[in-house]
């Protein structure tokens, strides 16, 4: 493990993917939070507090041991206002995608960084719009189990990229992380990454 290493907290192996694509290492520590929202919280402040929460409490485990950066995010997808995070099922998850069929939504990511003193934080939105979409493709998605874990029932980056017409916004930050929001969140604190020639992956 290379010296100049970060926590994640988080257990999404699409987010440490997304790590090590701009040469990030990293620590995986998931946090457990209650993730339920604020009477008259906004979908933006949602997002962004969770990620913060997250932040701090893995802060908190590991500052005692190897204090490092801490990095977080949390995702969601906004439908007319009303958030559809990971459904619950695969019943509830064909209705998510049904909901989706033919019209655009928001992805709101959250991304917050906890080191020493600061805690900073950042918002990525992102439109997406889904083609019409038939019964039996929602059903032979669900089949593939992907939907499962994920916001709003869809992967873009896996199968579920076949039901996005076009996006306006950040590709990463659907995935799971918004890659411009958190080289500057790195960059602040001094953390590398490969935009630093010394720290290139080999």
């Amino acid at each position: 493990m290379k010296k100049d290493f970060i926590y994640l907290a988080s257990a999404s192996p699409r987010r440490g993917t997304l790590l090590e694509q701009i040469g990030v290492a990293f620590r995986a520590v998931p946090a457990d939070i209650s993730e339920v929202r604020s009477p008259g919280e906004t979908s933006e402040r949602y997002v962004v507090r969770l990620a913060e929460e997250k932040a701090t409490k893995v802060w908190e485990q590991t500052r005692h041991d190897q204090p490092r950066p801490v990095l977080a995010a949390d995702t969601t997808v906004e439908l007319d206002g009303r958030l559809l995070g990971k459904p619950r099922d695969a019943a509830d998850a064909l209705v998510m995608l049904a909901d989706l069929s033919g019209r655009s939504h928001r992805v709101l990511t959250g991304v917050a960084l906890r080191h020493e003193s600061e805690l900073l934080s950042a918002l990525s939105a992102t439109e997406v719009r889904f083609r019409k979409t038939t019964d039996a493709e929602r059903q032979a998605y669900c089949a593939t189990g992907e939907p499962l874990d994920k916001a709003g029932a869809y992967g873009i980056q896996g199968c579920g990229a076949v039901f996005v017409e076009w996006i306006s916004g950040s590709f990463s930050a659907v995935v799971g992380l918004p890659l411009a929001e958190t080289v500057e969140l790195l960059m602040s604190v001094g953390q590398p990454c490969w935009l630093m020639a010394d720290t290139r992956p080999q």
